[in-house]
């Protein structure tokens, strides 16, 4: 199987204009020390520790590299041009979300044609729905938050309980350095105060007055200590609420779904602590509903009068157990209501006063299961084709149904609000991509055989009219494999523009995710890290040989923890691809994890492995990709950052090109795109994010010599051929949790 790699590719790589030679970076002498050896690093110089500005030398480096990139990628411009307008009149500009009902209120996100960000909107009414006699009122105006600023993400608004205030996090930077406001939605009058350096969640007491935040940690960024705040009152006056002495764990603060509890997560790889205030007493301490201990994690909910927690303690896998509402630590109180099974993995879950909803990944597929409040089943939502089912925006514990999304590769949102007695459906939305016709579209899920036997699940996504099982499609796989979560088949309008032309695409479910459970991701962490990099090599591998793709035009994608994937690929596996895209790639792994002054070093030691210690050194050593550089031919490459990214710092994969371009022996094009104004998650914004795919694509297109095609519309061809059957109601997207991660 894996001897296709011998293949020489066909075709020319992309090559910079003669005018513009890749820019070299200097070297200097630098020697990176620790307990179990020294490296040396002749691109250190471009570390700039600084949160406010950047030497000017590493700005004319970042500047040159992105000159670089546009140089190269020039007789692309039309190309590029023709995805960003595809890609644009796919965004309805006047889309909103589905309101969600929250105490009297419903709530939405609404934008208008050609802006950036949405108003946050909110309308009287019960739960049965809005009141047709109430005007609809701006929350928060995000365009105009955003005017004066080059960056600009909203962390996370939050109505006062009595519906009088608003409070808000925001980003204006990209380094996940929050600012929180509050203000006063009768008089539109801000507070006074602004808190400065927080992370994006908080919690309102109920009383409206008390706000409890995370003070961000200088050093680590993504944690701190807890605090509470006094509306009106000096920030000075605010008081200390926990103060976690372990900073290898991360420390979030949330209101409970039942609005009675101000909790406060702390965890890490392995082990998890849970503190709460009562949020009718916020001056009280924080006391431990739920005591850390070594190897066990949970996440807990408060709703109905009792504890639900999802844990591992005393199972391989995770449970879901009832505990009561006083003395909840005490394990002869625990009830388990859903147990471990056999090829179930238990991910999150939404508890209602009268029933309780979890989603699950069954044999590495998504689906939803209804339960009443003893755990008793009431019914199982399935997704349909190889797509997912998963919870919506829901936020009263008293509603009546639940909202739930369901998509897949080739289908747009569906929301659907499903009665939590009765089991019935009422179709809310099924989203639309102006202009296209997507009935030729097909995904299916299959299993490939990695090199140590293990099942490997894979999605793939293809239109049936462009590309053919027949070894002669260009295939392109993303992956990410880490921390557990999995790589959901969510939809990505961006991704028709590869399909249209003939494109496969392919999720890789690599071990390091949560696709089979703890298992799976435990057999790609730490000292297993390794079988990820080798499952998507081999996934790449079979689906040639299953004839799913041309050996030849093969094509990776990844980001930040997936971009590491990627760049470890390039290393030892580089010539079966014929290029990559590394976005915000996590590649100076070592040096990264030896230095607990960065941000989630000390927090992602349970991750990838504690270089304190000899063998996780050596490990580490052996794959982190910036020091297995070698002499070697790579495939063509396009690496994007961010200058203010504070989780994959730029200097990462700064450093990252400059020793490739100085040791590969090939003359494919490897290229660095910058944003100079952005953070992890790139430039911000719905219309900026077609630039940042129309970049990618165009390169992948050019390389499989794609570059001319021109996108065949999914509405002709329809009209063209036979309809297929009709199949069942697509799929949506779920409201993420906060990310802590790379």
């Amino acid at each position: 199987m894996r001897a296709l790699w011998l293949l020489i590719f066909a075709g020319l790589p992309l090559a910079a204009p003669a005018q513009s030679p890749p820019p070299l970076a200097e070297k200097r002498p630098f020697v990176v020390k620790s307990a179990h050896g020294e490296r040396d690093d002749p691109y250190h110089w471009l570390r700039d520790d600084d949160p406010a500005a950047k030497r000017p030398e590493i700005l004319r480096q970042l500047e040159a590299e992105n000159r670089h990139t546009e140089a190269v990628l020039a007789p692309l411009r039309a190309l590029r041009e023709r995805l960003v307008q595809e890609m644009a009149a796919r965004i309805r500009p006047d889309e909103s979300s589905v309101p969600v009902y929250e105490r009297g209120w419903w709530l939405w996100r609404q934008y208008e044609a050609g802006v950036q960000h949405p108003r946050l909107m909110r309308r009287r009414g019960t739960p049965e729905g809005p009141d047709p006699a109430a005007r609809a009122e701006v929350l928060l105006d995000l365009p105009q938050q955003a005017i004066a600023q080059r960056y600009y993400a909203l962390g996370q608004a939050r109505l006062s309980p009595d519906g009088q205030w608003l409070a808000w996090t925001e980003d204006v930077v990209g380094r996940g350095a929050h600012d929180l406001y509050i203000q006063n939605l009768s008089t539109r009058r801000l507070q006074p105060e602004r808190i400065g350096g927080v992370l994006e969640g908080f919690a309102w007491a109920a009383d409206s007055r008390h706000v409890f935040y995370v003070r961000q940690d200088p050093v680590t960024l993504h944690s701190g200590a807890v605090w509470r705040h006094q509306r009106g009152t000096p920030v000075a006056a605010d008081g200390l609420v926990h103060d976690e002495a372990d900073k290898t764990l991360f420390v979030e603060v949330r209101p409970s779904v039942s609005q009675r509890q101000v909790l406060i997560d702390i965890h890490g790889s392995d082990t998890a602590e849970l503190r709460a205030v009562p949020a009718d007493a916020p001056l009280q301490g924080a006391r431990v509903v739920f005591a850390r201990r070594a190897g066990v994690r949970l996440h807990a909910e408060h709703a109905g009068g009792r504890w639900l927690l999802r844990t591992n303690e005393g199972t391989t896998e995770f449970r879901l157990v009832q505990a009561p509402e006083q003395d909840p630590d005490r394990r002869s109180a625990w009830r388990t209501l859903v147990p471990v099974r056999e090829g179930v993995a238990l991910g999150a879950f939404q508890p209602f006063d009268n029933a309780i909803v979890v989603e699950e990944w069954a044999q590495g597929r998504p689906r939803v299961r209804l339960l009443a409040s003893d755990g008793s089943e009431r019914r199982v939502i399935e997704p349909p084709e190889a797509g997912m089912v998963a919870l919506g925006e829901n936020r009263d514990p008293a509603a009546a149904s639940v909202q739930l999304v369901l998509q897949s590769l080739v289908r747009p949102p569906a929301t659907v609000d499903v009665q939590l007695a009765s089991g019935r459906e009422t179709l809310r939305r099924q989203e639309r991509v102006p202009g296209q016709d997507l009935a030729l579209y097909r995904t299916q899920r299959l299993w490939t055989r990695a090199r140590d036997g293990a099942q490997v699940p894979v999605t793939l996504a293809w239109r049936s009219d462009r590309a053919r099982r027949d070894g002669s499609a260009p295939l392109l796989i993303e992956a990410y494999g880490a921390y557990g979560d999995p790589y959901a088949p969510e939809f990505g309008a961006h991704r028709l523009s590869l399909l249209d032309r003939g494109f496969v695409i392919a999720i890789a479910h690599v071990r390091g995710g949560g696709e089979l459970g703890q298992a799976w991701y435990e057999a790609g962490r730490g000292a297993h890290k390794r079988h990820g990099f080798e499952d998507f090599v081999d996934v790449a591998d079979d689906l040639v040989e299953q004839r799913w793709a041309a050996p030849d035009k093969r094509f990776g994608q990844g980001a930040s923890a997936g971009g590491l994937l990627l760049a470890v690929v390039a290393n030892e596996a580089g010539a079966r691809f014929r290029g990559l895209a590394l976005d915000v790639p996590f590649v100076d792994v070592l040096t990264t994890m030896l230095d607990p002054t960065l941000p989630l070093t000390a927090n992602e030691w349970g991750e990838w492995g504690d270089p304190r210690e000899k063998a996780a050194y050596e490990r580490l050593r052996g794959w982190s990709p910036y020091d297995n550089i070698g002499a070697r031919e790579y495939p063509a490459m396009l690496v994007t950052t961010a200058l203010w990214d504070s989780r994959v710092q730029v200097h990462e994969p700064a450093k990252y090109v400059a020793r490739l371009r100085a040791a590969k022996t090939d003359r494919n094009p490897l290229l660095l795109h910058v944003e100079m104004q952005g953070g992890h998650a790139g430039a911000v914004g719905r219309l900026e994010q077609p630039r940042h795919w129309a970049r990618q694509y165009a390169f992948f297109l050019d390389l499989a010599g794609l570059a001319g095609t021109e996108a065949f519309p999914a509405a002709a061809a329809a009209a063209a051929l036979p309809a297929p059957a009709a199949s069942a109601a697509p799929p949506g997207d779920t409201l993420r949790s906060i990310r802590l991660t790379r």
